[in-house]
């Protein structure tokens, strides 16, 4: 990889994180921790979105509020903060917080990647479950949007998908306001489907959303967006909000079918999210 396309290469403990420069299409990076990517950004148009889940998201941000009106968000991990960008670029100033395990990163990506001037967006730094733990009133309260993408590479900790956890979260929120968790995970979707067992317990609506055909027992590993309220979800009533082609959408009685007998996640019986480096995915 000729050292002009990458732009730094940081040792986070005994990880390295990565952002380098796309050859063919100026001003995108791709941010990547062990070999991993975590992120896509375009610098020209924050609006371009790289995966079909930050694009699921984006939309349902869209939806979250009138055109261009402010929507108070909160991103429980940063990557290279590419929605927080994208809420930049269509709801240019409002607030948004940003909780972040790794300052160090954090440091250079904004510092590589600088936000617009005037970007409302303010950063604490910790695990996001004593963040979530801690007493903050001022800070995170009445989130409109929350996204948890909580990867330690490439696995989410369980003590970031329990029940437990997400009461803090819904604690936090606004009467009305969404959740969006993402995940990894793949046939027989056993970690998803533990996951909006668990969602449903916290919230009144809950909606999970996939690219890949649900019953697909060769199906790959991929992206699996849960989506949570207390009010009825506009990925729900509005279903051609997602765009085409449309993913798989399961809410109520499907998602009840889908759900089955998998067990909510607590802090004393929650896993982590599959290894994409297990052999059964291959």
């Amino acid at each position: 990889m000729p050292s002009k396309r990458r732009v730094f290469s940081l040792m986070l403990d005994d990880r390295k994180a990565k952002l380098v420069q796309s050859r063919r299409r100026p001003g995108r990076y791709e941010l990547s921790v062990d070999g991993i990517p975590q992120s896509v950004v375009s610098m020209t148009d924050p609006t371009e979105l790289e995966y079909a889940y930050t694009q699921h998201i984006a939309r349902a941000m869209d939806a979250a509020a009138e055109p261009g009106a402010p929507l108070f968000t909160v991103h429980l991990g940063a990557g290279a903060l590419t929605l927080a960008r994208y809420v930049e670029a269509t709801r240019a100033g409002s607030p948004q917080l940003v909780v972040e395990f790794e300052p160090a990163l954090y440091d250079a990506v904004i510092a590589a990647l600088p936000l617009p001037p005037g970007a409302d967006v303010r950063v604490i730094f910790g695990d996001a479950r004593a963040v979530a733990d801690a007493e903050l009133p001022d800070e995170w309260a009445d989130a409109r949007f929350t996204v948890v993408d909580l990867w330690d590479a490439a696995v989410i900790r369980h003590h970031v998908a329990s029940q437990e956890f997400y009461r803090r979260v819904a604690a936090r929120s606004a009467a009305d306001g969404v959740v969006a968790v993402n995940l990894l995970d793949g046939h027989p979707f056993e970690y998803s489907r533990r996951q909006a067992a668990t969602l449903r317990t916290v919230f009144d609506h809950v909606a999970v959303v996939l690219d890949a055909e649900p019953d697909d027992d060769e199906g790959p590993l991929g992206n699996v967006v849960v989506f949570a309220s207390d009010e009825p979800l506009d990925v729900v009533t509005t279903p051609d909000l997602l765009g085409a082609p449309r993913p798989h959408m399961l809410h109520d009685d499907e998602l009840t079918s889908w759900i089955a007998d998998a067990r909510i996640m607590t802090d004393v019986d929650g896993t982590d999210s599959p290894d994409p480096d297990d052999p059964i995915w291959d």
